[in-house]
């Protein structure tokens, strides 16, 4: 399975400012992820792919679709890919993505939280935990861990 970022777009079938109704409609049916929790108006719709137990939550902001999340898979097995601008986001090295999308143009701002921002794009890239995922000899995480896509930021 291939998740393409657009920024400005949304993520895979999920597109900013579409409606709640809109997104259902996006996962419902046969496909790779299931509704894990959900309000009939939601502010957001947790969504998961059981076999990689990669995690998408879609924020609402007024009925309309404002920000897409993505928590890095915990299968490493899995086939799964996140991608943006042609790279795999949770599978390169977070410091040679880094590299890679400055090399492209992107500016990016980082901070000591872990938080990368692409302010122009309207992206987050974050390496906030090493639970369940691979670290480096120092305990550091190895990749980024969680992606924000947004209307602002």
């Amino acid at each position: 399975m291939e998740v393409e970022i657009r920024p400005h777009v949304g993520v895979g079938p999920f597109r900013l400012g579409m409606s709640v109704e809109e997104a259902r409609g996006a996962f419902h049916g046969p496909g790779p992820f299931r509704t894990v929790a959900s309000d009939a108006h939601p502010g957001q719709i947790v969504l998961t792919h059981d076999e990689s137990r990669l995690n998408i939550v879609l924020g609402f902001t007024s009925g309309a679709l404002s920000g897409v999340e993505l928590f890095r898979f915990q299968n490493e097995d899995a086939d799964v890919r996140i991608l943006f601008d042609g790279l795999d986001v949770f599978r390169t090295p977070s410091e040679d993505l880094f590299g890679q999308l400055a090399r492209r143009g992107h500016v990016i701002e980082e901070d000591d939280l872990g938080f990368d921002a692409l302010p122009e794009l309207k992206v987050i890239l974050a390496s906030q935990s090493g639970h369940e995922h691979p670290v480096d000899e120092e305990g550091d995480p190895l990749y980024y861990d969680y992606v924000l896509v947004a209307d602002w930021i």
